[in-house]
């Protein structure tokens, strides 16, 4: 019987390698194969996604002063999930793999990703869950590449695809999820992955899609920003202003990371005690500033809906960014994206408070472009995306925030795998 089976697998496989016959359109069979790893990777975020909005509800019962032993018993969890299941590694990674192990992302080490990130964005740290999804639909692609028996660059374009969908699915923006999944890998090597551009479009329609009707997504932008109306050519100038400003914390925060990062790494302690002391200190900060806890896909709105004084709005900024950099190198899992625009939203208004008669929507805009592209280098998709989140149409002032973030950035990049040394090697 098993015999018979692996045969009939076989001849299967074998009718999936043939392209379609009589087929007049452009579309073949690797057009199945891209919507179905998009179909997947919309089922995987769309599972995660319910998954942790209940954890998350849980866990926001615990108010006041439980806040600091809750973060603390979290971190400490997703410690002990990462020391004996495995790491799932970061961000650097998945880059590392794309361009240097022919696109193969090991899908052993889910597990490990989705547990500790609930654990880690469910309790209130400062990471969204994007990065998790990005791993874990992106090696997901590669299975599925291996399933097809996929090689070379079809298999590398599937894992991007699987990429692609997942970050879509967060996002709502199938083109910003696409472009993404091409930058992020470094912006000297877009154009030798371009071929996996249609891959990832039709992985990210796909995936929107069966997100949608999972989580019963509407669409619209997610954050409630007064309409922007163009006011003449001196608003490039000002996106401009803008992103110089945004783009001088973007520095500010990679050079707070790099300090605790030191601070983590100067003793040789297990993963565990890390994310647990990391958890007491995000609990503290959480305690005194409860709108700095969780990523800031609600607190957002919370920001801009709010009518905070300057002071306070100080205050806010300085600590979101202390409570990133404490959950990134304090061996939490997630990603950094919506926390950065979070950071961005605060510096816009505080640009507001400082200078009444500058437009709020575009400085709030503008700052989290800029600062976004400074850290992770994806002017194209941060542009696009934060159209889609912000309901912001007007592209170009974006565009020339997202640039001057981008190329004031420093020449050593935050994510070290987009180094241009390790691309000459």
């Amino acid at each position: 019987m098993k015999i018979n089976r692996r045969r009939r697998l076989i001849r299967t496989f074998n009718l999936l390698d043939q392209p379609i016959r009589f087929n007049p359109f452009v579309f073949s069979r690797t057009f199945f194969m891209w919507a179905f790893t998009g179909l997947v990777g919309g089922a995987i975020a769309g599972g995660y996604w319910i998954v942790l909005e209940y954890f998350t509800e849980f866990l926001a019962e615990f108010q006041g002063w439980m806040v600091i032993p809750v973060m603390a018993v979290c971190g400490l969890l997703a410690g002990l999930v990462i020391h004996f299941i495995g790491d799932p590694g970061e961000i650097h990674l998945i880059v590392n793999n794309i361009r240097f192990n022919k696109g193969k992302l090991d899908p052993k080490n889910n597990p490990s990703m989705i547990l500790s990130s609930l654990f880690c964005v469910a309790s209130g740290g400062s990471l969204g869950p994007e990065a998790p999804l990005v791993q874990v639909t992106g090696s997901t692609g590669t299975w599925l590449g291996k399933i097809f028996r996929l090689k070379g660059e079809e298999l590398r374009s599937l894992s991007i695809a699987g990429m692609a969908s997942g970050f879509t699915a967060l996002f709502g923006a199938p083109l910003g999820g696409s472009l993404f999944s091409l930058e992020i890998l470094h912006h000297k090597h877009a154009v030798e992955y371009y071929k996996a551009i249609i891959p990832a479009l039709v992985a990210s329609c796909f995936s929107y899609v069966m997100f949608a009707l999972i989580i019963h997504l509407g669409i619209g932008a997610t954050w409630d920003l007064k309409a922007y109306h163009y006011s003449g050519v001196y608003d490039f100038i000002y996106a401009f202003l803008f992103g110089v400003v945004a783009t001088i914390f973007g520095w500010i925060f990679i050079f707070v990371v790099k300090f605790f990062k030191r601070v983590f790494e100067y003793r040789s302690f297990p993963i565990y005690v890390k994310t647990l002391t990391g958890g007491i200190i995000l609990g503290i900060i959480a305690y005194n500033f409860p709108i700095t806890r969780y990523f800031g896909h609600h607190e957002v709105n919370q920001l801009i809906n709010g009518n905070f004084a300057l002071n306070f709005l100080i205050v806010i900024l300085v600590f979101k960014i202390i409570a990133i950099a404490v959950t990134v190198t304090s061996g939490w899992r997630g990603g950094f994206i919506i926390p950065l625009f979070f950071v961005g939203t605060t510096l816009g208004l505080i640009i507001h408070q400082l200078f009444p008669a500058v437009d709020t929507t575009l400085a709030i805009v503008s700052c989290m472009a800029a600062i976004n592209a400074c850290v992770t280098r994806t002017p194209m998709s941060t542009t696009i995306i934060l159209g889609t989140l912000t309901g912001f149409t007007y592209f170009v002032p974006i565009l020339f925030a997202s640039l001057t973030g981008y190329f004031l950035a420093p020449k050593i990049p935050f994510i070290g795998s987009q180094s241009e040394k390790l691309s000459e090697e």
